[in-house]
């Protein structure tokens, strides 16, 4: 039965090397991973500055918590999975394990970030905004500038 890839292709295919494609792939998720880390240490330095007087303070600090830790550990999987040898027989359940967990992990980081994105930090009426001017306002006012445009 003749191939329906063309010859010059199949001929590239056959050189594909396993270790180098998992290995850009784990970085180019490292990368995302470090990417959402980040944004994820933001989120929750904010909640924390805004403290209790957010609306949905211990449901975000959680949430937040949760992805965070669980980045770590797929961070983990990622140094872990690197390091084995796809062209080694004995590597490659190990390997396929380890991939569907970090596939599993990624899920629920996906998820739980959807529902801290859902409860976010834009729609809590600025909390940090408004104290700062309640603040400025009662400054103006203790200085005795007592007149009200």
């Amino acid at each position: 039965m003749a191939s329906i890839i063309p010859t010059g292709l199949q001929n590239g295919i056959k050189g594909l090397d396993a270790n180098r494609y998992a290995t850009k792939k784990t970085v180019a998720q490292g990368m995302l991973d470090i990417a959402l880390l980040t944004s994820n240490a933001s989120q929750l330095k904010y909640v924390l500055q805004v403290g209790p007087k957010h609306e949905f303070y211990t449901l975000l600090v959680t949430l937040i918590s949760i992805s965070m830790v669980l980045q770590l550990l797929v961070g983990l999987l990622f140094v872990i999975i690197g390091g084995l040898d796809l062209n080694d027989h004995a590597d490659q359940p190990s390997a396929l394990v380890l991939n569907d967990v970090i596939v599993i992990f990624i899920f629920v980081i996906s998820i739980t970030n959807i529902v801290i994105s859902a409860f976010g930090i834009e729609y809590s009426n600025s909390p940090l905004v408004l104290e700062r001017l309640k603040y400025i306002n009662t400054e103006y006012l203790r200085k005795g500038n007592l007149t009200v445009l």
